[in-house]
């Protein structure tokens, strides 16, 4: 499915709860679109209004192909494929952690976004299946990315914009696991 770049309006207004909307049959193909959609740009997740549905439907899934040096500074473990219906998230704690973030709704960008670094997910799964989990270091960014976009929030409402940059600059001068050169370089502070 197409992806609907920023500045389009279902990115910045409140899903609607789902409640059978689609019915079985169609919801188990949008899913599997959501799915393939998200795999072939890639990314880690895709929620329904990224492609112009305004449903409170996203899914997850990363296989965290990262260097262990990335994987221990920003806790990134492989997820599951997952379905999240009607999620909603509450931190765990008050540790928050900022690495750079992208979005594929705003191609060719990445800032730092500071957010919580535990949370609760609670929703449904595409069964109606209750969940109820808690989210860690790289997966909590992700089901919270996920969950804004359902709130009509983009990622660059939260970001540091003094670190605004185009992917190759931060391919360039930001790859490290931290973001903590970048503050310095580019002065701002960090959680």
């Amino acid at each position: 499915m197409p992806i609907v770049a920023a500045g389009h309006p279902v990115l910045r207004r409140r899903t609607v709860p789902y409640d059978g909307q689609l019915g079985d049959a169609l919801l188990t193909r949008f899913v599997r679109a959501l799915r393939v959609t998200m795999r072939a740009a890639p990314g880690v997740g895709l929620a329904a209004p990224q492609v112009g549905v305004g449903l409170r439907i996203a899914v997850i899934e990363d296989p965290a192909p990262v260097p262990e040096e990335v994987r221990v500074a920003r806790g990134r473990e492989p997820q599951p494929f997952r379905v999240l219906v009607n999620p909603a998230y509450e931190a765990v704690g008050s540790e928050r952690a900022a690495f750079f973030e992208g979005c594929l709704s705003v191609p060719g960008y990445q800032a730092v976004v500071a957010r919580h670094a535990a949370v609760r997910l609670t929703g449904q799964d595409e069964r109606g299946r209750a969940l109820d989990e808690e989210f860690t270091g790289w997966p909590a960014r992700i089901v919270q990315h996920e969950t804004d976009h359902l709130d009509g929030t983009l990622y660059l409402d939260r970001a540091e914009p003094r670190s605004l940059s185009c992917n190759a600059a931060t391919a360039r001068y930001w790859g490290q696991p931290t973001a903590e050169e970048a503050a310095r370089a580019l002065g701002f502070d960090l959680p």
